[in-house]
Parts: C-alpha cells; structure tokens; sequence
C-alpha cells in the first residue's frame, strides 16, 4: 500500500484536488439554486410541500442510474459529473431552506415590514440570516451526500478519486487493485471530513452572534 501510494502520489493529490474543487463548486451551485427556490415557494403551504416533495422523491433516483442515463445526450466528461452532483446536492439544501425561512417568527417579518423595509430587503437583511444556520445543516448533509456520488461519476469519465475505485475494481484480484479501491475510498472520507470541517467554521463566521447564543 505504501508503495502503491508513493509511485502515484503527484496523480492522488491531483484526483483529490479536483473531487474537492468538484464537490465544491457544485455545492455552491446548489445552495444558490436552492435557496433561491425556496424564496419563491416557502410563503405558499402548497408549494412548500410540492418544493418537500420533489426533494424527497429525487433522492430515491440511483446516481449510478442517473449518470448513465446522461452519457448518451450529453457524452463523458465534466458535464454529466456537475449535473448529477448539482443535483443532488440542491436537494437537501431546499428541504433545510424551506423549513429555515417557514421557521421565521411572522411578528419578526411584520416589524421588519412596519419600519419600512421591502419584501426583498426584509428577506435578504432579516429572513435568510435567521434561516441561516438551518440552511447551513442541510449545505453540510448534502456536501457528505456528495462527495461519494461524485465518486460515482467517474463512471462517466468524471474528474476526481473515483477513478481510482473504478480502476481497481475493474481488475479485482490483480495487481494493486485493493490498493486502488483502497486509495479511492479512504481518500473520499478524508475530504469529508475536511470539508465538513471548513463548514463548520464557514456556520461559526456567517451566523450571527444573536442567533448563536
């Protein structure tokens, strides 16, 4: 394992570097699109549980299935591996954001709103902030959702660890095979971790001190 690690370190820290860039980018992409999508919906019952819903129903799609199913319109590459990585990390994040701005006190709205502040100001200055570290619950349960299924989409060619488990498992029982799989895994729950770390420290720097203690 040592030397498997050593003669392909430059190639590991590179693969590790793009997941992480991967998962991050696309975690980005999905907060962004969630949160949005939850300003829009979460005033209306009706929505709010259609919003619910469709959070529930996609996280049943198998990725493995889903990455497949996009090779053959839009071909291998970096592309299907955004899409289904994007995916399926909004999913989470709407479910939190829906509940997070549903969860806001209407007296805090309507004081807000009764000194004269916009629907848009009141929740970008006063709703989001206090939604925030809910919305924050769901960033982090999607990014250790994601970081394996962006495994997954190097079955697509995608960038990232997964290479090295598709590669080992492909060859099982050959030479260096466990030691790939080994590499992959091992290396994914790293990121992880690390990822889930800077999250936290993200939720401790952008929650306000109010709402903390």
């Amino acid at each position: 394992m040592l030397d498997f690690l050593g003669n392909r370190f430059d190639q590991i820290l590179f693969s590790s570097w793009q997941h992480f860039s991967l998962v991050v980018q696309c975690l980005l992409l999905a907060t962004l699109l969630a949160v949005v999508l939850a300003a829009l919906v979460y005033r209306s019952k009706s929505l709010s549980a259609v919003a619910n819903s469709v959070s529930a129903i996609g996280l049943t799609i198998p990725s493995f299935a889903f990455i497949g199913l996009l090779i053959a319109p839009i071909g291998f590459g970096v592309l299907p591996a955004v899409i289904v990585v994007t995916f399926f990390a909004t999913l989470p994040v709407l479910r939190n954001a829906v509940v997070g701005l549903s969860g806001v006190s209407p007296a805090i709205v309507e004081s807000a709103r009764g000194i004269g502040m916009s629907r848009f100001r009141t929740l970008l200055q006063v709703e989001l902030p206090i939604a925030w570290p809910v919305i924050l619950t769901g960033v982090r349960v999607s990014a250790q959702m994601v970081m394996g299924i962006a495994a997954i989409s190097a079955y697509a060619l995608g960038p990232g660890l997964g290479g090295f488990i598709f590669s080992g498992l492909s060859r099982l029982g050959g030479a260096n095979s466990l030691e790939s799989v080994l590499t992959g895994v091992i290396g994914v729950i790293v990121l992880a971790l690390i990822l889930d770390l800077l999250l936290v420290g993200l939720g401790r720097l952008t929650t306000p001190r109010g709402i903390r203690v």
